[in-house]
């Protein structure tokens, strides 16, 4: 069957986290994890499901991006779009006209995203396979077929990836079957959000130790003093064993993340997180040099836009860890070229996820990176979040603190639409008990 794309729909799907303070940090004080949702129809009642990730107000924006670049998906059949998957891609981010609100970042890349997202999901329900396994099946010079090298030859050339694929093809039975029976390792963040008060820190801290969580992230960069204080307290918490990281979420000037962090040396951070502004790559670069003799690396990629920024950033020593984002780049195909540019790097990927689907959809990246690139677990770790899993048909399965291969074919974000109707902004259910939001 060609599974021709007849219809594209996208839908405003905001979840109120912000009444509890769930996501909140730094720069976020308010965060309602929501999603521009996309579903594609076909010809023969397949469907495939994608999203982009937002934090509410300004989901509407993207909605209409993906709707400016449904004519450049409708009539296209699965088959024409996988056979010159490149070629796609790059039909969506260098529209003559559409490129120039990028290009390849902003709200039209996360357009892309949930789009190309839906397609991924739909050419692994069409296999009968998770995302996850589509890739790790997939010949070598498949994958590089799939990724738009343009401006990132200088670091990665086609021949360069193809043979690093082909090298790592050892092994990676046994790998594929060590993550089907232990899964991969995670760390939580939901248990020291920056407005959750003491008490609740507390509590969520020793139920993590109890269900097997040994990697724990903190959220600063509000009040100095607060943040030893905290950090002291979750630290004693968790123990001297465990793993502690800190994230700042782009608070801070370049000089301020170096004192203010240098602060927090004594509770021995692993990681630094997104110190100062996103695009700032020297900065980055210029505290990852000052806080290396303190043992502390620096760690960013959620809303690092594209593949050039993070071949800047491996290229100017400024990041010790890669966080990869399958909303924020332009969904699998770009997140293909960062692994292999963070494996030609050295550089460990330690995917963000949390927020509503990122979860779901990341898990399959890293399975893939690990089985097929990196064939390493040193340092490596994927970021889980405890919230809205239940909206979702394929939610995750945490097993002792790592992530289980899904099973079900596809690419787990596909929600319930009781979920998406009661959701939807602003006529849904839920959103009409909130008209002030």
């Amino acid at each position: 069957m060609l599974h021709k794309i007849i219809n594209l729909t996208v839908r405003d799907v905001r979840f109120p986290t912000s009444l509890e303070q769930h996501g909140s940090d730094a720069m976020h004080t308010d965060p309602d994890y929501s999603a521009a949702y996309v579903v594609l129809d076909t010809d023969c009642g397949l469907k495939g499901f994608g999203l982009t990730f937002t934090l509410g107000k300004g989901t509407e924006i993207v909605v209409c991006a993906v709707k400016a670049l449904e004519g450049l998906v409708v009539g296209k059949s699965l088959q024409e779009i996988v056979s010159n998957f490149r070629g796609f891609y790059r039909l969506l981010t260098s529209d003559g006209q559409m490129r120039w609100l990028g290009p390849e970042k902003g709200v039209i890349h996360l357009a892309t995203a949930a789009v190309l997202n839906a397609v991924w999901d739909l050419w692994a329900r069409a296999e009968g396979k998770p995302l996850w396994k589509l890739l790790v099946d997939m010949d070598p010079k498949q994958i590089v077929s799939c990724i738009d090298f343009r401006y990132i030859t200088d670091v990665l050339t086609e021949d360069e990836a193809l043979d690093m694929l082909v090298k790592a093809q050892e092994g990676r039975q046994q790998r594929e079957d060590q993550m089907l029976k232990e899964g991969y390792p995670a760390y939580t963040t939901s248990c020291a959000w920056l407005g959750y008060p003491d008490q609740q820190l507390k509590q969520l801290c020793t139920d993590a130790l109890k269900s097997g969580w040994t990697k724990f992230k903190v959220k600063v960069g509000a009040d100095r003093e607060d943040d030893v204080r905290r950090c002291r307290l979750i630290r004693q918490m968790i123990g001297p064993s465990n793993t502690l990281m800190i994230d700042a979420n782009q608070r801070w000037d370049v000089d301020e993340a170096i004192s203010w962090v240098s602060k927090l040396a004594e509770v021995k951070p692993l990681w630094i997180e997104e110190p100062t502004s996103p695009d700032d790559i020297l900065g980055h670069a210029t505290i990852a040099k000052a806080l290396a003799p303190l043992g502390i690396g620096v760690a960013t990629g959620e809303q690092c836009h594209n593949r050039v920024m993070f071949k800047q950033l491996l290229q100017a020593s400024a990041l010790q860890f890669v966080q990869i984002d399958s909303c924020r780049l332009g969904s699998v195909n770009e997140n293909l070229a960062v692994l292999l540019m963070a494996h030609k790097f050295q550089v460990p990927v330690c995917p963000h996820a949390g927020g509503v689907g990122l979860c779901e959809l990341v898990q399959h990246l890293i399975l893939f990176d690990y089985i097929c690139v990196s064939a390493d677990l040193s340092n490596r770790m994927c970021e889980y979040v405890d919230h809205l899993h239940e909206h979702f048909a394929s939610p995750v399965v945490i097993q002792d603190a790592h992530y289980m291969p899904p099973k079900d074919p596809g690419y787990s974000c596909e929600m319930f639409e009781s979920s998406v109707k009661r959701h939807q902004f602003p006529e849904g259910d839920v959103w009409k008990l909130h008209q002030n939001k």
